[in-house]
């Protein structure tokens, strides 16, 4: 009787803990006098919410893709193609890339879903790559040369914000809390049970009356949705869109990192690892320029192996066995 009230107060605490981060995160802007740092900051919210996207598939379902890049591509073309071939708004042609990238998610599983381990990440990172070579020689989509957004009035309605960027980092804000507050919510729903249960033992989960195959596709949907929204939002924020600025493979590594760094199959784990990573790369880039080409993802290596080796359950893990030893 006394573990429900304790594991309510959990939860509660859970909710209470992000609603002050997210407001605190809210305020900073007041504080941030370049719009250098706030590019920052907006990457990093960015990274946050598609690493807890892909963090919903690889970390909470054990389903590892090395290919969302494919799905932050879709969702990138998608509402610019809508927007500069038929005049349709970048919010309609969010939605519709992020049921589109989750439709395609749900055929990639359909026929990679059988395979098992290295695998599945191979056949993701294969297909993700089949999904850039054909968006380099679609000529309607630009191809190689790619697309670039008409410039107008800052506006809401049309999502364009060309000589201010906060309304950038309010969204992003706010899509980083969605997807944080989608997979809390989720995390302890059936769906969440299900997932844990597929990554942990597939054949026992199967044999308790876990329909496997339908878990996996569910996550693939969900996760594959959300990170088709970021793809439109960055497409907006950059005004310019090709197949090498969006669905290369550093995406895919960028937004399984930062969920390997702080914690796999956790809540905050995707969002203190982008908030160690993007920074990273952001100053690498900045401070070094070209000299610095692949510093970060020597630093990114380095990184991993050390927590690889001192916590395999992520920078969250540090938290936690603190928690218990105070307790």
């Amino acid at each position: 009787m006394s573990a429900a009230p304790s594991f309510t107060a959990r939860r509660t605490r859970q909710l209470l803990l992000a609603l002050v981060i997210f407001a605190l995160v809210a305020l900073l802007p007041f504080g941030v006098k370049d719009v250098y740092t706030l590019n920052v900051l907006i990457l990093l919210l960015l990274y946050a919410g598609l690493s807890q996207s892909w963090n919903i598939l690889g970390g909470y379902c054990g389903q590892l893709s090395l290919g969302h890049a494919l799905y932050f591509g879709i969702g990138a073309y998608t509402s610019t193609l809508l927007y500069t071939k038929f005049g349709v708004l970048p919010w309609f042609g969010m939605a519709l890339g992020g049921v589109i990238a989750a439709l395609i998610a749900m055929g990639i599983g359909h026929a990679c879903f059988r395979l098992a381990g290295h695998y599945y990440v191979i056949a993701t990172i294969v297909i993700a790559e089949i999904g850039l070579l054909l968006f380099h020689n679609w000529d309607w989509a630009g191809a190689a040369t790619g697309i670039e957004l008409p410039i107008g009035r800052d506006s809401w309605l049309t999502f364009q914000f060309a000589r201010d960027k906060l309304p950038y980092f309010y969204f992003v804000l706010v899509f980083a809390a969605v997807v944080w507050l989608v997979t809390w919510k989720i995390e302890n729903s059936k769906w969440g049970y299900w997932w844990r249960a597929v990554k942990d033992n597939p054949e026992a989960a199967e044999s308790l009356g876990v329909v496997v195959f339908n878990s996996k596709m569910m996550a693939a949907a969900v996760s594959a949705f959300f990170t088709a929204v970021g793809g439109s939002f960055y497409a907006q924020f950059l005004g310019y869109i090709d197949p090498e600025s969006v669905m290369t493979f550093q995406f895919s590594l960028l937004m399984a990192l930062p969920a390997v760094l702080g914690g796999i199959g956790t809540l905050w784990g995707p969002v203190l690892g982008a908030a160690i990573l993007i920074p990273l790369t952001e100053l690498t880039r900045t401070y070094m320029g070209g000299s610095g080409k692949g510093i970060d993802l020597i630093v990114y290596g380095c990184l991993i192996m050390a927590i690889a080796l001192a916590r395999p359950d992520g920078l969250v893990g540090l938290f936690q066995r603190r928690k218990r030893s105070a307790a």
